[in-house]
C-alpha cells in the first residue's frame, strides 16, 4: 500500500494524451508522461484494502504485487521496485502499455469509480528503470547443458526464452518474421507502443544468451520434427492468427479486407521495411480521403480506426452487433469482475462514428468490382435482423476485426498433421490442446503458450503462458525448478 489516508486526499489522476487534433498527424506514442512526483502521489492512493482482489485471481493474470510495488514508489524507492515488478512481469514496459487494465477494475477504489492508477504507475516504474540503467542483462551463473528451442516471438515465447534462458538453458527463438515481437511488434500500432521497447528487450535477452533466427517459417524453412530431434524442448508460441470468416456476401470486392493486414501493413511502413509478409496480402491498403468501415467492436477494430485516420481518412464509421452498454456498471453486481459499460478507446474519441446493435449484411460494389458501400441493419436482442431497418453506409475501404480462430494451418499445424491433438470450440476457434498445469501437448517433447493454446486473449496472459510453460519445461528437464508460476 502506499500513503495510509492517500485515497482521502489525493485525486485520481492518469496519464494525459496530446489532443486528438494534433495526435493523428502522426504514429508516435502520444501519451504525456507524469513527473515521478505526480506518479509517486498516485501510489499512494492505494489503500490497505485487506484483500488486494487487483492482484488475482480477478485482476492481474501474472499476480502482479501491486501493493507492494505502489508503496515503493511512494517511498521513492523505484530500484527495489522494478525488481518486484520484473518478479511477475518479464516486460511491464508492454503492459503498463497496451493492458486493459483489469486490476484497475478490481480495484477496491473502483467501488467508488476511482480506482488507483495503477496501469500508469506500472509503465512509470519500467520507463524509470530504463532511464536509471537498472533494466540489464541478467545471464545464468551455471549453465545445464540442455537445449530449447521457441516456436514463435510474441510475448509468450519472448517470456519463456527469458526464463529458460535465466535457468541455465541454451535457447534458441524461432520467428517467422525479419524482427523479434510477433503480433505485439506487427499488429499493435505503433501510436500504442514504439517498437523501440521490444528492442530493447531483445538485446538484454541476447546479453542472456538467447538466439533469434528471424526470417525463418517453422514448418516450412524447417521441419518441426527437426528440432525436436536437436532440441531437448521445444515450445510452440505461434499467436492466433488466422482470421475468422465473417461469411458475409461481397468479400471479394476490392477494398473489403481483414484488419490484420492492414495493421501490418502500416507497422511495416513505419519499421521502414517491404509490406510484403508471410501469410497476408501484400497489395498497399491506405485510408487517405476514403470512407472507411470498421467491422467489429473490440481491440483490433479500434486500432483499425485510429490507423485510418492517421492516414488521412474522411471518415470512419466502427459497426458493433452488440447493443449500446450502459454508461455506468453495477458494482454491487459485477465488482471485481471486468465489467460491460461504455468504453470509448482513443482512437473512438478521434472522431469515429460508432453504430451500435448493427448487423453488416454486405458489402455492396460497382461494376468493376469496387466497393462502394456496407448494407446493414438493425438487430434485435438475440442478434437477428430487424425488418425494414436496413441503411447503406458509403464505404471505400472495410476492415474485418471480428477476431482470430487460431494459428496459421500452414505451417506447423501442417507440417505435424494429425500429430498434434486440436480442440475446436463451439465458434470454430481451432488452438493446440495442451493444459495449464504442465503446458505438454500431444507431440512428444513439444509444449504450447500463449494464444496458439488459450485462444487470442490479452498481451499480460500471454506473458503469463509463457512463463509458466518455462517453468514447467525447465521442470521436466531438470527434476526441479526455481522459476516462479
Amino acid at each position: 500500500m502506499g500513503k495510509v489516508t492517500g485515497f482521502l486526499e489525493i485525486d485520481r489522476q492518469v496519464a494525459k494524451y496530446q489532443p486528438a487534433s494534433d495526435r493523428i498527424r502522426h504514429f508516435r506514442e502520444f501519451t504525456i508522461p507524469m513527473s515521478d512526483q505526480e506518479v509517486q502521489k498516485q501510489a499512494a492512493r492505494c489503500m490497505d484494502c485487506g484483500i488486494p482482489y487487483c492482484h488475482g485471481p480477478t485482476g492481474c493474470p501474472v499476480h502482479n504485487q501491486i501493493p507492494d510495488w505502489n508503496d515503493l514508489v511512494y517511498n521513492g524507492n523505484w530500484d527495489e521496485a522494478i525488481r518486484n515488478l520484473h518478479s511477475t512481469n518479464n516486460f511491464p514496459e508492454f503492459t503498463g502499455r497496451v493492458c486493459p487494465a483489469p486490476c484497475e477494475e478490481a480495484c477496491t477504489l473502483n467501488l467508488e469509480d476511482v480506482p488507483v492508477a495503477i496501469k500508469t504507475v506500472e509503465q512509470a516504474i519500467a520507463d524509470k528503470a530504463y532511464e536509471m540503467g537498472y533494466i540489464v542483462p541478467q545471464p545464468a551463473v551455471t549453465k545445464t547443458g540442455k537445449k530449447v528451442a521457441v516456436i514463435g516471438s510474441g510475448p509468450a515465447g519472448m517470456a519463456a526464452a527469458q526464463q529458460l534462458a535465466r535457468a541455465g538453458h541454451e535457447v534458441h527463438v524461432y520467428e517467422r518474421e525479419s524482427k523479434p515481437g510477433g503480433l505485439l511488434r506487427y499488429g499493435i500500432p505503433d501510436f500504442k507502443m514504439e517498437k523501440n521497447f521490444i528492442d530493447r528487450r531483445v538485446e538484454q535477452m541476447k546479453g542472456e544468451g538467447v538466439t533469434f533466427h528471424c526470417g525463418v517459417n517453422v514448418g516450412v524453412d524447417v521441419a518441426v520434427q527437426s528440432l525436436i530431434d536437436e532440441n531437448d524442448a521445444v515450445l510452440y508460441c505461434g499467436g492466433s492468427e488466422t482470421p475468422r470468416d465473417a461469411a458475409i456476401p461481397g468479400v471479394e470486392f476490392v477494398g473489403v479486407h481483414d484488419a490484420m493486414p492492414y495493421l501490418v501493413q502500416q507497422n511495416r511502413r513505419i519499421g521502414r521495411e517491404n509490406i510484403d509478409s508471410v501469410g497476408w496480402p501484400s497489395e498497399p491498403i491506405l485510408a487517405g480521403g476514403k470512407h472507411i468501415v470498421v467491422v467489429g467492436g473490440g481491440d483490433t477494430a479500434s486500432d483499425c480506426v485510429g490507423t485510418a485516420f492517421r492516414q488521412g481518412a474522411v471518415k470512419v464509421t466502427q459497426l458493433d452487433i452488440r447493443p449500446q452498454p450502459p454508461e455506468k456498471e453495477d458494482k454491487l453486481a459485477v465488482w471485481p469482475f471486468w465489467a460491460t459499460k461504455m468504453r470509448t478507446s482513443s482512437s473512438q474519441a478521434e472522431g469515429a462514428v460508432r453504430e451500435f446493435q448493427v448487423a453488416t449484411l454486405e458489402f455492396i460494389g460497382d461494376e468493376d468490382g469496387n466497393l462502394t458501400g456496407v448494407k446493414c441493419c438493425q438487430v434485435d436482442e438475440r442478434r437477428k435482423p430487424v425488418a425494414g431497418t436496413e441503411f447503406v453506409i458509403k464505404a471505400d475501404l472495410a476492415f474485418i476485426a471480428i477476431g482470430f480462430r487460431g494459428p496459421f494451418t500452414s505451417s506447423v499445424l501442417q507440417d505435424l498433421g494429425d500429430k498434434l491433438t486440436l480442440n475446436t470450440d463451439r465458434r470454430g476457434s481451432t488452438n493446440v490442446v495442451a493444459n495449464e498445469r504442465d503446458y505438454k501437448t500431444s507431440v512428444e517433447k513439444l509444449w504450447a503458450a500463449g494464444d496458439v493454446r488459450r485462444g487470442q486473449s490479452l498481451v499480460v496472459w500471454a506473458i503469463r503462458e509463457g512463463r509458466q510453460a518455462a517453468r514447467a519445461i525447465d521442470e521436466a528437464l531438470m527434476g526441479s525448478t526455481v522459476l516462479p508460476r
